[in-house]
């Protein structure tokens, strides 16, 4: 699962590169003269944009040390890839640092696996299927570097809280009626980097970013001893995060 995650980075940030490269190629000839496009446009106090991407969550488990006594395997997870689009607000503090406030609609999918307990009735217990929309609040600070003709990299960190639309966390069931609950807000810290591409009309900005949760994201199932349940007593926390969401905006 882990080298999973880390290829899935590794080929999202090179494809990013790639795309930098060749898109830096077609818009900078080889010429002696370069049109500078929007050479005023980082110097207004406040701007306004949007933004698309897609995003692979993933989930981070911290087992209870029972659950190894007993010799149970690690929980898997399969992540698919999701969507995430939202509003972008970017305000000027000096040449090289802008506050962005970036709310934001984000929805995935996360299949788990769970490994053969003896209190499954059958092989479906294993399996749960994980629906998440959330609406995602960051308060981001961009650093970028000098502008280079049309192109200016940058780097992102910040905080942000979501709110999950989908937790189940007001539905009286549990996993014992195939119903997983979930938190219904989170508090996590992001990074990112990215660049701006400035073209004749607007600037184009793809971008690349990692969202950690900082809190456990998992509900108990309701029984009288909560390490009974098989899905949920063997970990002591799960958080969301781990893998990035890249995105393309226009602001």
């Amino acid at each position: 699962m882990h080298k999973n995650r880390h290829n899935k980075i590794l080929i999202l940030t090179a494809a990013l590169f790639c795309f930098v490269g060749n898109f830096a190629n077609a818009q900078y000839p080889r010429v002696r003269e370069k049109i500078i496009n929007l050479p005023t446009f980082d110097d207004r106090f406040l701007h306004y944009g949007y933004y698309v991407g897609v995003n692979f969550y993933d989930f981070k488990f911290l087992y209870d040390e029972s659950y190894y006594e007993v010799k149970l395997k690690d929980i898997e997870v399969q992540s698919t890839t999701g969507f995430n689009v939202g509003l972008i607000g970017d305000l000027r503090v000096n040449k090289y640092i802008n506050i962005r406030i970036e709310p934001g609609l984000y929805y995935s999918k996360r299949d788990l696996i769970f490994h053969k307990h003896p209190l499954f009735a059958d092989d479906s217990d294993r399996f749960r299927e994980v629906k998440s929309t959330y609406i995602h609040l960051p308060l981001m600070v961009k650093f970028s570097a000098a502008r280079i003709n049309n192109f200016r990299p940058f780097v992102l960190a910040g905080i942000s809280t979501d709110f999950n639309l989908s937790s189940n966390h007001k539905n009286i069931d549990d996993n014992f009626s195939n119903v997983f609950k979930t938190e219904p807000q989170n508090f996590n810290y992001e990074i990112g980097l990215g660049f701006d591409f400035y073209l004749f009309y607007f600037k184009f900005s793809p971008s690349i970013r990692g969202i950690f949760s900082m809190q456990n994201e998992l509900i108990p199932d309701s029984v009288n001893d909560p390490a009974d349940s098989p899905w949920t007593g063997a970990s002591l926390k799960w958080s969301v995060g781990g893998l990035p969401s890249t995105s393309l905006s226009n602001n």
